[in-house]
C-alpha cells in the first residue's frame, strides 16, 4: 500500500482522532481540521507529530491531499466540505476507511451500547494485552494502560469502541455497521442522539442490522433481563449469545453464564465466575456501572481464547480511562475530577458509583458536581424528566447553562435533592468554586467536551 496525504476533517473527536494515529503508524503523512482543538486529543496527536489546524479554513487542502476523511460532525456548509465537493476531491467516512484500511482480515471485537463503551473496550484491550495477544485496538478515549488510544497491533485481534452514531453527512448508517465484529459485546441500550434519532425504535434497528453481520460462528454478549436489547434480539440474531449478570443488582437469570458477586458496595472487589471457574478481580474503580463493563470484557476476552482467571488478574491492574472519573488533583483536602458523563444514566451511575465509594472509606466530604449538558440529546431537552433524580447523589450541583438549551433548569431545580444552582458562565463558577471548596471536598467535573478549560483553570486556582 503506497504512502498517502490523508487530511482529516473533525480530527479531534475521540474516534477521528484515533483514526488518524492508526493513519500515522501504517505510514501515511497525517493532517487535520476541527473547530474545537483541546486536550486529551490534541495533545496526543500533536505527541504523534500530525499537524492540526483550528477550524475549517480549505486552506490546509491546498496541498492536495490524496484523501479527505470525513467526520461526522462536518456538514453541507462546512467551508472544508464544500472546497472537498466543489473540487472532486477523494473523500470517504472515517468508518468507511477503517473497514477498509485496517479491519479487513481482523478478528474484530466490538463494544456497543449507550454507556460503557469506551472503558469496556480499554478493559478488553488491555486484558488481550496481558495475555500476550498483541491486539490492535481503536478507542474513543485515552486509556491510561496504553501510550495512545489506537494501535494497529501485531495479531489477528483488533478491539474497536462500536459507535452507534451516524458515519458521516453522505453515510447515515451507523458507524458499527462497517465493523463486522467476530465477537460483539451490547453493553445496554436507551434512547440517545435526539439530533439524528427520532426515538429509541429508529436505534433499535440500526443494532439490529449491527446483529445481521456478525457471523454464525460468532458471539454476543449482553446483559441478562434488558428489555430494549431483548426487543432487539427478538428481530433476529444469528450467532452465539451468552448473557452476564451482577448478582444482587440485576434480575437473576438462570440463563446468564456469566455472573459476578461483589464484595462491597463501593465494588473494589468483586468475584466473577463462569460455572465452576471463578476469579477475583481488586482494583482502584468504583460503580457497578464498571462491574458490568469488566465482566463483559472478561466474556469478551474468552471468546479471544483467554482464560478467566488471566482476564481477572490483568483487571485488577487496569488504571482506567482519562476523563472517566479521572483525579486530576489532590490539593488541601480537596479533590477534583474529570468525567466525560453526558446522559443521565451515566451521571447518575458515576456519581452514586463515587458516593458508595466515599461510604465505604467512611469519607463524609462533599460530593459537588459541576455539569455542563453539552450533547445536543441535552440540550434538546429530552432528558427534563430524569435529570433531577440523576442527582440524588450529589451534595451540591453547578450546572452551566449553555447556548441554545431547552432544559427547563428551574424545573430540575425545584425538583432534585441537592443544593442545584445555575451559572451562564465558566468564570463564575470558577469563582464561586475558589470561594466554597473546603477540606474533604469532591468535585466531579462533568462534561463531554472542553468546559472552556474549567478543568485546567480550576485545577490551578486550587493549587496555587
Amino acid at each position: 500500500m503506497r504512502a498517502m496525504h490523508i487530511h482529516i476533517l473533525g480530527i479531534c473527536g475521540t474516534f477521528m482522532g484515533s483514526l488518524a494515529i492508526l493513519a500515522k503508524q501504517l505510514g501515511h503523512q497525517v493532517s487535520g481540521s476541527d473547530q474545537n482543538v483541546y486536550p486529551p486529543m490534541s495533545t496526543q496527536l500533536e505527541e504523534q507529530g500530525i499537524t492540526l489546524h483550528s477550524g475549517y479554513d480549505p486552506a490546509p487542502l491546498l496541498a492536495d491531499p490524496d484523501l479527505v476523511v470525513i467526520g461526522n460532525t462536518c456538514s453541507r456548509g462546512n467551508p472544508a466540505v464544500e472546497y472537498v465537493l466543489d473540487r472532486g476531491m477523494a473523500y470517504c467516512s472515517g468508518p468507511q476507511w477503517l473497514a477498509e484500511h485496517v479491519l479487513q482480515d481482523r478478528w474484530v471485537l466490538a463494544v456497543a451500547g449507550t454507556h460503557g463503551k469506551t472503558t469496556t473496550s480499554s478493559m478488553l484491550a488491555w486484558i488481550l494485552h496481558c495475555a500476550d495477544l498483541k491486539p490492535g485496538y481503536l478507542i474513543g478515549g485515552v486509556p491510561k494502560n496504553f501510550p495512545s488510544s489506537a494501535s494497529l497491533g501485531e495479531s489477528p485481534f483488533f478491539v474497536i469502541e462500536a459507535d452507534e452514531y451516524d458515519s458521516a453527512f453522505f453515510d447515515k448508517r451507523s458507524k458499527f455497521i462497517h465493523y463486522r465484529p467476530r465477537t460483539a459485546i451490547l453493553a445496554n441500550l436507551e434512547f440517545d442522539h435526539a439530533d439524528i434519532f427520532p426515538d429509541l425504535a429508529a436505534i433499535q434497528t440500526q443494532f439490529s442490522h449491527f446483529l445481521k453481520t456478525i457471523p454464525q460462528s460468532g458471539l454476543v454478549l449482553a446483559p441478562a433481563g434488558n428489555a430494549n436489547l431483548e426487543q432487539v434480539f427478538q428481530k433476529g440474531i444469528w450467532s452465539q449469545c451468552e448473557y452476564f449478570s451482577v448478582l444482587g443488582a440485576d434480575d437473576e437469570d438462570l440463563k446468564a453464564p456469566w455472573r459476578v458477586s461483589v464484595a462491597d458496595a463501593g465494588c473494589s472487589a468483586f468475584t466473577i465466575s463462569r460455572g465452576r471457574q471463578q476469579a477475583d478481580v481488586h482494583w482502584q474503580l468504583s460503580g457497578q456501572h464498571n462491574v458490568r463493563n469488566a465482566v463483559a470484557a472478561v466474556a469478551a476476552a474468552a471468546h479471544a481464547g483467554v482464560p478467566l482467571a488471566l482476564g481477572c488478574e490483568a483487571l485488577s491492574r487496569f488504571a482506567g480511562v482519562r476523563r472517566r472519573l479521572e483525579l486530576l488533583l489532590t490539593a488541601r483536602g480537596i479533590r477534583v475530577y474529570d468525567d466525560f458523563a453526558h446522559h443521565p444514566t451515566a451521571i447518575k451511575t458515576t456519581l452514586e458509583g463515587l458516593r458508595a465509594k466515599l461510604r465505604e472509606n467512611r469519607d463524609s466530604g462533599r460530593l459537588i458536581a459541576v455539569i455542563e449538558a453539552r450533547s445536543n440529546t441535552m440540550k434538546m431537552g429530552y432528558h427534563q424528566q430524569t435529570l433531577a433524580a440523576a442527582l440524588d447523589a450529589a451534595d451540591r450541583v453547578l450546572w452551566y447553562r449553555n447556548e441554545a438549551t431547552r432544559l427547563d433548569l428551574d424545573a430540575i431545580a425545584h425538583a432534585s435533592k441537592a443544593d442545584f444552582q445555575v451559572f451562564d458562565s465558566v468564570p463564575e463558577i470558577l469563582m464561586v468554586l475558589a470561594a466554597e471548596a473546603q477540606a474533604g471536598d469532591h468535585i466531579v467535573i462533568m462534561s463531554n467536551g472542553g468546559f472552556e478549560g474549567l478543568q485546567q483553570q480550576l485545577c490551578q486556582i486550587l493549587a496555587a
